[in-house]
């Protein structure tokens, strides 16, 4: 409310407002991969016990770049979740998720160990895959999508790509 309050004003003074910015990322266009069918990745979690500490190291360097985290909560047993790892794999979207985001693939074995880290931004996760997009900062910016990838198989790629483009954007 006060921002915009003060935008007009400062407009009419002559006073250039400097807003916070992702500076560090460089733009990059999303992604179109058409037709293109991801291969399900055979393991794309590592062990549970794992988790916290690639947590911390993920927001670190996310710090430090000013990309968005991407948290990916899931479990090698789960087809959706093999298959949206195959989707970040394909060679027209690996690289425009490595510019975006910093990437943690978060095991949480049967939906039981883990859970915990989705709950510091108030996120119960209920099924799998779950993804949560986290500002550098601590901010969910998909509050109310976070499960919109647990059909991942029944979603083309490119529905995929454009959802993680959507959050990223916000």
């Amino acid at each position: 409310m006060l921002l915009r309050r003060l935008l007009p004003l400062s407009a009419l003074l002559g006073i250039a407002m400097v807003l916070p910015a992702r500076a560090a990322v460089p733009p990059m266009p999303v992604p179109q991969v058409g037709q293109a069918a991801p291969t399900a990745v055979a393991a794309p979690y590592g062990p549970p016990a794992d988790a916290q500490a690639q947590v911390a190291a993920a927001f670190r360097a996310a710090q430090a770049s000013g990309k968005n985290v991407l948290l990916d909560f899931g479990g090698n047993w789960c087809p959706d979740c093999r298959l949206m790892a195959g989707v970040l794999r394909l060679p027209q979207v690996a690289p425009w998720v490595d510019a975006r985001f910093v990437t943690v693939a978060i095991n949480v074995g049967r939906i039981d160990t883990n859970l915990d880290i989705a709950q510091r931004y108030g996120v119960t996760i209920k099924a799998v895959p779950t993804v949560l997009i986290v500002t550098p900062q601590g901010r969910l910016l998909n509050p109310d999508g976070a499960l919109a990838l647990g059909d991942a198989r029944h979603m083309s790629a490119q529905a995929v790509v454009d959802l993680l483009a959507r959050w990223d954007a916000r």
